[in-house]
């Protein structure tokens, strides 16, 4: 015979006070745990959305970031009419040679200003990035000092707005546009002519990096093996989606530190509901031998105030999937490998949230498991004693 559900339902309205103390702790929990799970979901939305498959990048051997990595034009012409490397619009080898600096913004609360990547590239480079377009105003023109922002630049940054004039280097650079790159990282980088910002930096041999387009996805894996055993070179190659997969690591101190603290609460939060569940048993002694004269087997009491401490933690899970939420799409940086910032957004997952009610029902089993046995342990005398 099994105690009905409304009877948990009722102990849990009756005991308000400590329900809500109990559930508010899991929830907060819950929160923390979410909300870093939201935070490398929407890295990870951004990374995996900025790399293609077929695309491979070549940077300096025992380079990881295109800021510190040579390539020369040499190194260039030698690689750009290898097997297997796509042709363009125009007939032309799909590789664009490309140079990377960072510049300081100043943003809205950070005064001391905050460092955006440049890239300089060519049209190939362009036409190469599938689904980034101009949202507003125009490319950049070859051999003028002329740039486009990413939108997420244009949205955090008033001298990143068309019309405006940013100074670095050797003269003043005009904002033209400003590019849709959907969630992808170029949304959080500036672009110009390759030439313009090679000749201004004083590297018009000597650039950052190249990027090629192959045929197939075979063709692309031949390309990285080829151009990383060409010793003359002494360049390395690494599929663009993995080159961005390996920006994450910008997130591991995060990532550890939130489950740590997640961790902590949540040893917390569990002993709080085992609390809450042995002050319920030692106040409902006389109900538990009742409830044991009425007939109702050891088990059942065992899974009654077992199923409680669920309830109560099931409950603070659902809260705390409804403090997060606000967080869904919240624009928030992040430091890339360029040593620059990175933008991206918050992504809170209906497979994130079942995640957080999966760990309050943990945290609940955790902390309801003991009491409910010491309850149904309990002698019948003692229990209708109040002992």
């Amino acid at each position: 015979m099994s105690i009905p559900f409304n009877y948990n339902l009722r102990n849990l309205a009756v005991r308000k006070t400590t329900s809500i103390m109990t559930a508010v702790g899991i929830a907060l929990t819950v929160t923390v745990l979410l909300a870093i799970l939201a935070l490398l979901q929407g890295l990870r939305v951004t990374l995996s959305s900025s790399g293609d498959p077929l695309s491979v990048i070549v940077l300096r051997r025992g380079s990881e970031s295109e800021l510190v990595s040579n390539i020369s034009r040499a190194q260039f012409q030698d690689l750009k009419f290898m097997p297997g490397i796509a042709r363009g619009r125009d007939g032309q080898p799909l590789a664009s040679l490309e140079i990377v600096t960072a510049i300081n913004l100043a943003a809205t609360g950070k005064p001391q200003g905050t460092n955006i990547t440049v890239r300089g590239l060519s049209p190939a480079g362009i036409e190469m990035r599938n689904g980034i377009r101009i949202s507003s105003g125009k490319w950049f023109a070859a051999g003028r000092r002329e740039l486009v922002a990413g939108q997420s630049v244009a949205a955090r940054f008033a001298d990143a707005q068309i019309g405006k004039r940013v100074h670095f280097l050797r003269g003043d650079w005009e904002i033209v546009g400003v590019m849709d790159a959907g969630h992808g990282a170029q949304a959080s980088e500036i672009w110009g002519d390759l030439n313009q910002l090679s000749s201004d930096l004083g590297r018009a041999d000597v650039l950052s990096s190249m990027l090629v387009r192959a045929v197939d996805a075979a063709a692309a894996k031949a390309l990285v093996t080829d151009i990383g055993a060409d010793q003359r070179l002494n360049v390395s190659a690494i599929p663009e989606k993995e080159f961005f997969e390996l920006q994450t690591r910008s997130a591991a101190p995060i990532r550890y530190t939130g489950m740590f603290i997640a961790l902590i609460m949540g040893i917390g939060s569990s002993f709080a509901a085992m609390n809450t569940m042995y002050a319920a048993v030692a106040r409902r002694a006389r109900e538990i031998g009742t409830l044991r004269v009425l007939g109702f087997p050891r088990g059942s009491i065992l899974f009654s105030f077992f199923l409680e401490s669920v309830l109560l933690s099931a409950l603070g899970g659902l809260v705390g999937c409804a403090l997060v939420l606000p967080l869904n799409g919240l624009t928030t940086q992040v430091g890339s490998g360029n040593f620059t910032e990175m933008a991206f957004a918050f992504h809170v997952t209906p497979e994130i949230m079942l995640a957080g009610i999966a760990l309050a029902v943990l945290l609940g089993c955790a902390g309801g498991f003991m009491p409910a046995l010491a309850a149904s342990n309990k002698d019948i005398l003692s229990a209708l004693r109040g002992a």
